[in-house]
């Protein structure tokens, strides 16, 4: 895919709230975008760049004979008593 087609919205400011250094540079290229407080979504950008971590971490994993296996992402209901 050519960089003239990928969807990448760059900022040229950073955003007022965010705290760390690497919040504001993923931000601002074009990486993640906040949804909520505390939620955040991957742009297409960044979606490449953990698909390729992903299959260099299972090529390792198959090279040395080890297993991949998925856990279950669960949380507990904020109005469900504890």
């Amino acid at each position: 895919m050519r960089w003239s087609q990928l969807y990448v919205p760059t900022l040229r400011e950073a955003p007022a709230d965010a705290d760390a250094a690497s919040h504001r540079l993923l931000v601002r290229a074009g990486y993640v975008r906040q949804l909520a407080a505390g939620h955040y979504s991957l742009l297409p950008l960044a979606a490449r760049v953990r698909a390729r971590i992903l299959a260099v971490v299972r090529e390792e994993m198959e090279r040395i004979g080890a297993q991949e296996f998925l856990l279950p992402a669960t949380r507990r209901c904020a109005a469900a008593p504890a």
